[in-house]
C-alpha cells in the first residue's frame, strides 16, 4: 500500500454520531480502485461490509455513516457534487440518489448529533460566499441550502444535541484578518452570533465541542503562540491554557471527548493525538489534571480517530494486514479531579488520656505518625515520557502579550446556553437564549484570574 493510499483510507474514516457505525474509502490490495466500506462498531466484535458500485470512486469522495447503517457519499463531477445513500442489499449495494449541489468545493460536516441528518459546506462558484447545506435528512429529499454566509468558512462543531447550533471558523468576508469562531443558528436562517473572541487580533479556532458537558477545546495564539486550551459553554470562567497541553517539541490535537457528563466538564476524559519527533501516538487528559497520560497506540491505529463511551472506555479503530477492521478497547488511567480535603471534625471531649508510649524506630527509622493521621511519605512525581515537559502551572493567563485588555473567555448566544465572561449566574446555569453576546474585550470581568 502506498503512502497516499494509506492517507486516503485514514483521512476518509468517519464515525457515526452514536458510535454505532463508521465508514471510509478503501481499495483492493495492490490497486487504488476505491470503494466505500462500512464498519459496524456496536457489536461484540467490529466487522466491515464493502459497498462497491459499478464504477470505482474517486479518492476525494466524501463518506459519512448515518446511525441507521446507511452511508452517505459525495462524488465530485464537473462543477457539482452528486450525493447518494449506499446500503447493503443482499450481495449487491443499494443506492438512493439524492441530487446534486452546484459547487466546485464541498466538504461534509461532522455527523449531526441526531444521527439521521447530514450537512455540508459548499463554496459558491465565484468564491464570494459559502452555503450550509442539509444534504440529507434520511429521506429521498434533495439537498437544501439552509444558510448563505459571506466569505470562506472552515471548521465545524455541533454545540447542542438537537443539531441546530453549528460552530464555524471564519477570517471575515474577504478572508483577511484574525480567525474567529461563531455560532450559526440553522433554525433561524443562519443567524450568526460571536462565540470565541479571546484577544484583540488573535486567531481563535474551536477544535472540538461536547454538547452534554459544554466542554470546548480551542486553539489560539492569544497567549503569544498557538496553544491548546479549554473552556465551558454557559460559564463565566475564561478559557484556560494549561501547561500540560503545551509540551515542548510536540503538538496535541483533541480527537474525542467522553460523552454523557451533563454539566460536568471537569469529568470529561479527552483523547489526544500527539505528533512529535518520535512519531504519532495517543494520550488522554481531563480538565483539572496537571498532566497528560501517554498511551501506546495499537498496531495499525487510524491516527486521529477514536471514540469514548459514556462510562469511560476509549475505543480506537485500527487496521492491519491481518486485522483490516479492528477496534482496540482500553480504560484510560485517569484519576478523578482533585477535590479539596475537608478538615477533620474535632474529637469529642473525654478524660485525659495516658501519654503515648515511645515510638518504635527499629523497623522504619522514622518517627511514628500522630494518632488519627496516616503516615506521611515523601511526594513522588508522576512518571512521564522524556518527550513531555514538566508541568509549570495549571492555567496560563489569557491576556495577550500585545493587548492590555482583561483576560477573556467564551461568549455566544446559544440554544438554552449563553457564554459570557460577565455573567453572574452560577456555574453551568442556563440563561435566556435571546440575550446577545458582547465582544469579549468589553465584557466586565470581576478579576484577572482564570
Amino acid at each position: 500500500m502506498t503512502v497516499s493510499a494509506a492517507r486516503v483510507m485514514n483521512e476518509s474514516f468517519t464515525v457515526a454520531a452514536d458510535g454505532s457505525y463508521a465508514a471510509r474509502l478503501t481499495a483492493h490490495a495492490g490497486t487504488e480502485l476505491w470503494y466505500p466500506e462500512r464498519w459496524t462498531l456496536d457489536g461484540p466484535e467490529p466487522y466491515a461490509v464493502p459497498l462497491p458500485v459499478a464504477q470505482p470512486e474517486d479518492a476525494d469522495s466524501g463518506v459519512l455513516p448515518l446511525s441507521d447503517g446507511r452511508v452517505l457519499i459525495a462524488r465530485r463531477t464537473q462543477g457539482r457534487y452528486s450525493l447518494a445513500l449506499l446500503y447493503p442489499s443482499g450481495q449487491e449495494t443499494g443506492e438512493r440518489r439524492l441530487g446534486a449541489v452546484e459547487t466546485d468545493a464541498l466538504r461534509l460536516l461532522p455527523p449531526a448529533p441526531c444521527g439521521t441528518r447530514a450537512y455540508a459546506l459548499a463554496r459558491e462558484p465565484d468564491g464570494s460566499a459559502t452555503g450550509v447545506w442539509l444534504v440529507t435528512d434520511g429521506s429521498a429529499r434533495p439537498p437544501t441550502r439552509l444558510a448563505r454566509l459571506h466569505g470562506r468558512w472552515s471548521g465545524g462543531a455541533w454545540l447542542d444535541r438537537e443539531g441546530r447550533m453549528l460552530a464555524l471558523d471564519t477570517a471575515g468576508p474577504d478572508g483577511v484578518g484574525p480567525t474567529r469562531t461563531v455560532a450559526v443558528d440553522l433554525g433561524a436562517d443562519g443567524e450568526i452570533s460571536p462565540l470565541l473572541e479571546i484577544a484583540e487580533g488573535s486567531d481563535d479556532r474551536l477544535l472540538l465541542a461536547d454538547p452534554d458537558s459544554g466542554l470546548l477545546l480551542v486553539r489560539s495564539d492569544a497567549p503569544g503562540e498557538p496553544r491548546l486550551g479549554w473552556g465551558v459553554l454557559g460559564s463565566h470562567r475564561p478559557v484556560r491554557f494549561p501547561e500540560a497541553l503545551h509540551p515542548r517539541g510536540t503538538r496535541l490535537t483533541p480527537i474525542a471527548v467522553q460523552p454523557g457528563q451533563t454539566l460536568l466538564p471537569e469529568r470529561c476524559a479527552v483523547a489526544l493525538r500527539v505528533d512529535g519527533p518520535q512519531g504519532t501516538w495517543l494520550a488522554v487528559w481531563r480538565p483539572g489534571l496537571r498532566e497528560v497520560r501517554h498511551l501506546a497506540s495499537p498496531a495499525g491505529w487510524l491516527a486521529g480517530h477514536g471514540l469514548w463511551t459514556a462510562d469511560g472506555e476509549l475505543r480506537v479503530p485500527c487496521s492491519t494486514v491481518h486485522t483490516p477492521c479492528g477496534l482496540a478497547r482500553m480504560r484510560a488511567p485517569l484519576p478523578d479531579p482533585e477535590a479539596p480535603r475537608a478538615a477533620p471534625a474535632p474529637p469529642p471531649p473525654s478524660a485525659p488520656a495516658a501519654p503515648p508510649a515511645p515510638a518504635d524506630r527499629s523497623s522504619t527509622g522514622a518517627p511514628a505518625a500522630p494518632d488519627g493521621e496516616p503516615p506521611r511519605t515523601a511526594p513522588r512525581p508522576p512518571e512521564r515520557p522524556e518527550h513531555t515537559a514538566p508541568p509549570v502551572g495549571d492555567v496560563t493567563s489569557l491576556q495577550h502579550h500585545d493587548h492590555g485588555g482583561l483576560p477573556s473567555g467564551l461568549l455566544g448566544s446559544l440554544v438554552g446556553r449563553r457564554v459570557s465572561a460577565g455573567s453572574t449566574a452560577p456555574f453551568g446555569a442556563l440563561e435566556d437564549a435571546a440575550r446577545k453576546p458582547v465582544p469579549l474585550q468589553q465584557a466586565p470581568l470581576p478579576s484577572g484570574t482564570a
